[in-house]
């Protein structure tokens, strides 16, 4: 007795031939064009001018590997998470007529989350420079 509702076509392995062939292509041209040009580009003999690390055509002030304060990370840091959450933004700007009233409330909750995380980070201090 077979199930009605078990619908198995047989052809259906065959329909995703052209995928698997887009995914074999897509996945082969980055390594096939870094072996072409492998072996086409000129050798890079680093000599002591090319070793030097390049400041405008001016020779370097001191070296590469100062140390930054661990605000500068913090507030990189800051900014990309409350930079990634502002993207949320787009899509209720975008359906703002669609979404009616719920949607204002909804928005102006995670507006306040943000609020409130930004007055707990300048309360800790973590937005000063000094």
């Amino acid at each position: 007795m077979r199930c009605s509702w078990v619908n198995v076509d047989p052809a259906m392995p065959s329909q995703y031939i052209p995928i698997l062939i887009y995914a074999l292509l897509a996945a082969a041209f980055p390594a096939v064009t870094l072996i072409v040009f492998k072996f086409i580009r000129p050798d890079m003999k680093p000599n002591g001018a090319k070793l030097e690390p390049y400041e405008c055509g001016v020779p370097p002030e001191g070296n590469a590997r100062g140390r930054y304060s661990v605000r500068f990370y913090m507030v990189a840091i800051l900014f990309v998470i409350f930079d990634v959450e502002t993207i949320f933004l787009f899509p209720w700007a975008i359906k703002y007529g669609q979404l009616g009233v719920y949607g204002l409330v909804t928005m102006l909750v995670f507006l306040g989350i943000l609020l409130i995380g930004y007055v707990w980070l300048y309360r800790k201090g973590a937005l000063d420079w000094v």
